[in-house]
């Protein structure tokens, strides 16, 4: 049994903490809470961003350590060149990473499986390791439609039969959804734990403004090609509404799409900081993309009180939208459908209004406090258990979430 009067000291291996994504907003929200709540020693190790500011407010009892291995310089090296500088530095890494967890002596080490993926397990620190993922399996390490090509598809897959056996070595691997659990019907070891809300508010919409908004990143992904080509007709239907898009991002070509459909009241807005305040004053969200790894965007605007459609993409939009109740799902990547709902919602002011009420009142299973416990259990299971040297069945097993 674990010694509970002891405090927990966990460290969580993760690139970088100055970029503005998803990964490092939950992070952040996670280890806050850990610190802050739950007074437990909480490290961060990084391999890149030296001399870097973390985008979101970071607890000052949370300690950063910088390995400073500095990845990012691969991103402007030729191929060739590539493969040499990464197994340099990966092998640096392993040994500056194996050096600083026998430093620290952590109960747990997190890997939000990067790089640290390949050898992690083989550190014989004494921690108990856990992998995090915040893709869906089908789409992690998958090229983009107009990326790939059979060298990529075959490196995918090599890739993926590579990873399942580090993954098969870790004490627990979580997942963001139900959905996405059963595609990992080759590892015994896996628990779902969803994401936390990154707020809290108790202001909600009032629903009357004519405004539809969607947030996201403009890439691919995010398929707001498919929402701009709903919107030729939604707009047409309903010219008074207005469709207001937030992200990163090049929007060159939605800025050609939406001049060749010709579209009205669209507004392709960049990043912005204040999100909350615009879901408070949107009617309707909408998630077009072609695959999430949980979709937090949709459990921000229903605590607002905003009802969604959405694309019932994999993974996580069917785990977090109650249809009918909270919001509408529609078959993944069928605009006539997306526009069909998009308009009901419109033309519907008092469904429009219970579903926002309900969606406001069903999306608390997501707040920060509730996940968090989630968290703090399977920490003190994996600590008076030992997983280690567990042999699990190869096929049939079954864990529970």
């Amino acid at each position: 049994m674990c010694n509970t009067n002891k405090k927990l000291r966990i460290a969580y291996c993760t690139p970088s903490l100055y970029i503005s994504g998803g990964i490092e907003r939950v992070l952040t929200t996670k280890v806050n809470y850990l610190a802050e709540v739950e007074n437990y020693d909480i490290y961060i190790i990084l391999t890149d961003g030296k001399d870097k500011t973390p985008y979101y407010p970071l607890s000052p009892k949370v300690q950063i350590i910088q390995l400073d291995i500095n990845f990012e310089k691969l991103w402007n090296l030729p191929f060739w060149k590539k493969i040499l500088v990464y197994l340099k530095k990966q092998h640096f890494y392993k040994y500056k990473l194996k050096e600083t967890l026998f430093t620290i002596r952590p109960n747990i080490t997190v890997s939000m499986l990067r790089r640290e993926i390949n050898f992690i397990t083989s550190i014989k620190d004494g921690s108990k390791k856990i992998g995090e993922l915040h893709i869906n399996r089908k789409n992690y390490r998958n090229f983009e439609e107009n990326e790939t090509n059979l060298f990529k598809t075959v490196f995918s897959k090599i890739w993926m039969m590579n990873l399942v056996k580090h993954l098969k070595k870790l004490d627990r691997f979580i997942v963001l959804s139900n959905e996405d659990k059963e595609n990992w019907y080759d590892l015994c070891n896996v628990k779902v734990i969803s994401n936390p809300l990154p707020f809290q508010t108790e202001q909600t919409s009032n629903l009357t403004k004519h405004k539809v908004i969607a947030v996201g990143r403009y890439t691919y992904q995010k398929g707001f090609d498919l929402l701009l080509k709903a919107w030729e007709i939604v707009g047409k239907q309903h010219p008074d509404w207005e469709l207001h898009i937030y992200g990163k991002g090049d929007k060159t070509e939605y800025y050609h799409l939406a001049k060749k459909l010709e579209l009205n009241n669209l507004f392709l807005e960049n990043a912005t900081s204040n999100i909350v305040d615009k879901y408070l004053e949107s009617s309707i969200f909408v998630l077009s993309s072609r695959f999430e790894g949980f979709g937090m965007v949709i459990a921000e605007a229903m605590a607002c009180g905003v009802p969604v459609v959405s694309f019932a993409c994999p993974c996580g939009p069917k785990d977090i939208i109650r249809d009918g109740e909270d919001g509408l799902l529609v078959e993944n990547g069928n605009i006539e459908q997306l526009t069909d709902r998009i308009c009901y919602l419109i033309e519907n002011e008092e469904i429009r209004k219970e579903m926002g009420e309900k969606a406001r009142i069903n999306v608390k299973r997501f707040e920060t406090e509730k996940i968090m416990q989630q968290w703090t259990q399977l920490f003190n299971e994996i600590l008076e258990k030992p997983v280690d040297g567990v042999n699990f069945p190869n096929s049939g097993c079954t864990m529970t979430t």
